[in-house]
């Protein structure tokens, strides 16, 4: 039971994009306004604005990583080692236990299928009951946490 994942699940039914639901429920701990994170990764829903590309829950987890271990100095390799290390395991686990990090893949799309900005479906007990979002969006939100967790704890180790 992880309180960043049902947070994150609970955004998504409230009607926040996939990508939102999951870097909103980590606000507090990047230190910005839920507000500011919400516009700043609202792009990133649908595997970036319905393109059905990376998912948005793994695009919110990757913001909130970036946020707690991004780099600023682009000539310390160290720093964007330590950044590029924690996005790659959320990947990895994300991908372990979803099998996929592509957005079309996870809800069984072909390539083009489903992105049209004029045919956004409105969200239902019958979309709900098809599509997997509000369980990716706990997933994700889980694997981040973890992440975090294994920095902190050390299993996880950064230069």
């Amino acid at each position: 039971m992880s309180i960043k994942g049902d947070r994150a699940e609970q955004l998504f039914l409230e009607g926040y994009n996939c990508s939102q639901a999951v870097a909103g429920a980590f606000a507090d701990d990047i230190g910005l306004p839920f507000e500011k994170v919400i516009m700043l990764i609202s792009g990133f829903g649908g595997g970036f604005s319905r393109a059905r590309e990376v998912c948005g829950t793994v695009s919110g987890g990757v913001f909130v990583l970036s946020a707690l271990y991004g780099y600023t100095d682009v000539n310390n390799a160290s720093l964007k080692k330590n950044c590029y290390t924690v996005v790659r395991r959320l990947m990895e686990l994300f991908k372990n236990e979803c099998g996929s990090c592509v957005c079309r893949d996870l809800l069984g799309l072909k390539a083009g299928e489903d992105t049209s900005l004029d045919h956004i479906s409105h969200r239902t007990g019958e979309f709900y009951g098809k599509r997997p979002c509000p369980r990716l969006c706990k997933t994700a939100a889980e694997l981040t946490e973890q992440v975090i967790d294994e920095v902190e704890s050390g299993k996880l180790a950064l230069d």
